[in-house]
């Protein structure tokens, strides 16, 4: 059997260990902390890659129809930067 001295000993070995462990795996600078702070960033980012894709589709879809369709450019520039035939009137309203 082993001696009050040895397992308060070894009990204190396991505790130090133990905090040790915790603090190098879960602590602020941890590994795992740092994996799951990786992970969530990864996340964000492939999510906002997704939409910057969905938006890049959108744009060359718009870009095609105004290479494509006359109506659908002259259309686009009056809105856009509000131009206008020679003998035509621009009336901007604002909101």
């Amino acid at each position: 059997m082993l001696s009050d001295e040895r397992k308060r000993f070894l009990l204190i070995v396991c505790v130090c260990t133990a905090l040790f462990l915790g603090f190098k795996f879960i602590g602020p600078k941890g590994t795992i902390t740092h994996w799951i702070k990786a992970k969530a960033e990864i996340r964000r980012q492939e999510k906002q890659m997704e939409q910057y894709r969905r938006e890049i589709e959108a744009m060359d879809k718009d870009i095609n129809e105004l290479k494509n369709n006359k109506d659908s450019l002259e259309k686009f520039a009056r809105e856009q930067f509000h131009f206008a035939a020679p003998d035509e009137d621009v009336y901007l309203i604002k909101d």
